[in-house]
């Protein structure tokens, strides 16, 4: 449908309708959520952010650690 036939379509409506096609206008303004591109996963920037830090080498082990120094297990 172009521009020209969608504001026939509009003005064709009755004026309830009208009115809820200008509120949905008015909704799709306000979102302001421009979408972005996805990023491949192991390109998002939260994959690596701790890699700098040597704790993180054996992850395991970390997360080991910080089960028995917190729960005991």
């Amino acid at each position: 449908m172009t521009n020209e036939e969608l504001l026939r379509e509009i003005a064709s409506l009755p004026a309830a309708a009208k009115l809820k096609v200008e509120k949905y206008v008015d909704y799709l303004r306000s979102r302001k959520t421009p979408s972005k591109p996805k990023l491949p996963l192991d390109e998002e920037p939260v994959f690596g952010m701790w890699s700098d830090r040597d704790e993180m080498l054996d992850s395991t082990a970390w997360v080991r650690d910080i089960r028995e120094t917190h729960w005991g297990k």
